[in-house]
């Protein structure tokens, strides 16, 4: 990272702080509402190295699941759907074998869906309220984590935490993988880290964050 992209990041990185902090602060009212459906999951949008296309795919992605889902098998599964840049991320629990390949097959046919990675779980009982609550706290220490965490742009990261399981997603380098895998594992609470990431190469990361020359100058 050169010297004017490190000046830009420190600069940033308040603002991203204070960023999740609002949108954390302004999303209590609805939690309660958020962990009964299920996993929780976090991403900051501040610069997404997603295109806009497949922003709007994801969302369509996640929500036509989680209703196909509930259509399909009810409250006798606990399964979430997080979707970036069209790979599917499934998680949860389910009480079979048999279950858990049906909701494989549901969500791979949905459209514009380019991979999914299965991580049900197989279990008698699926998780409860309890459960899902200390995920949050989980995933919104995990986010703060990150943001705290030097030469990672925080917001190409996306976050989704499933009973201790921390499960990372994004399109990242192999250097930003290995730095926010180090990091997170340094949190209390954490069980097991998944990255579920699309890998790009260094120089395609910098074209994300390449520093305008009015900044360049300014430094």
């Amino acid at each position: 990272m050169n010297k004017s992209t490190g000046g830009l990041h420190r600069l940033m990185r308040p603002v991203l702080v204070l960023t999740l902090m609002a949108g954390l602060t302004g999303s209590l009212s609805g939690c309660a509402v958020l962990l009964v459906g299920g996993a929780v999951g976090g991403m900051m949008t501040a610069s997404d190295r997603r295109t806009l296309g497949a922003q709007t795919e994801d969302t369509s992605i996640e929500l036509k699941g989680a209703n196909r889902i509930n259509t399909a098998f009810g409250d006798t599964v606990h399964v979430d759907v997080n979707s970036y840049n069209r790979k599917v991320l499934l998680t949860g629990e389910v009480k079979d074998e048999a279950t858990k390949a049906r909701v494989y097959a549901e969500i791979t046919a949905l459209e514009n869906v380019a991979s999914v990675v299965n991580e049900i779980q197989v279990s008698l009982f699926l998780s409860g309220f309890n459960q899902r609550s200390s995920d949050a706290v989980l995933t919104t220490k995990v986010m703060g984590k990150l943001v705290g965490t030097k030469d990672i742009y925080a917001n190409s990261f996306k976050v989704v935490t499933e009973s201790g399981v921390v499960y990372l997603m994004g399109r990242v380098s192999q250097r930003e993988a290995a730095t926010a895998v180090a990091s997170v594992q340094e949190l209390t609470g954490v069980k097991k880290i998944v990255k579920v990431f699309e890998y790009i190469d260094d120089g395609e990361v910098q074209t994300y964050h390449a520093v305008p020359a009015a900044v360049e100058s300014a430094n």
